[in-house]
């Protein structure tokens, strides 16, 4: 088997932010990894193996990150139900979307909702530092996911 020279995983990589972009722009969009490929020409298969190996999650992954992200700030203005916030993001299902919700930010929807009324008067610039998704700051930071020790 033959590895990637420069070139291609240049190439690859500009394919990838192209990708990446298209989420940052879209996130409310249905968007599937197949879908995702098609727009720049690979697999399925080739573009989540690539994101992964560039990014460090899936494109899957990332894009819910994104909608997460973004119903974070949607949350804070309060004046949307979770179940409204859920669907102007791109999500097609509150269970799935609280669930994620959750496990990136720590806490439910309802919660991040609620907390976030609290934090009136705190400066944006602090609120954001605080408010950022968990895994998402782990993973761009490079720091490695936690590891429950009853599986260790």
């Amino acid at each position: 088997m033959s590895t990637p020279t420069d070139e291609q995983r240049r190439r690859d990589l500009v394919l990838l932010r192209r990708v990446r972009d298209r989420m940052d722009r879209e996130y409310a969009q249905p968007l599937d990894v197949e879908a995702l490929a098609r727009g720049v020409n690979v697999s399925a298969g080739h573009l989540s193996r690539e994101f992964k190996r560039a990014y460090g999650e899936s494109p899957y992954s990332y894009l819910m990150t994104r909608r997460i992200e973004r119903a974070m700030a949607l949350l804070q203005r309060g004046d949307l139900s979770v179940t409204e916030v859920c669907f102007e993001v791109g999500c097609q299902s509150l269970g799935t979307f609280s669930t994620r919700f959750k496990e990136l930010v720590g806490m439910s929807p309802s919660a991040y909702r609620d907390a976030a009324h609290e934090m009136n008067g705190v400066p944006p610039c602090v609120v954001k530092q605080v408010a950022r998704p968990i895994r998402a700051r782990s993973i761009r930071n490079g720091e490695a996911p936690a590891v429950d020790p009853h599986l260790a």
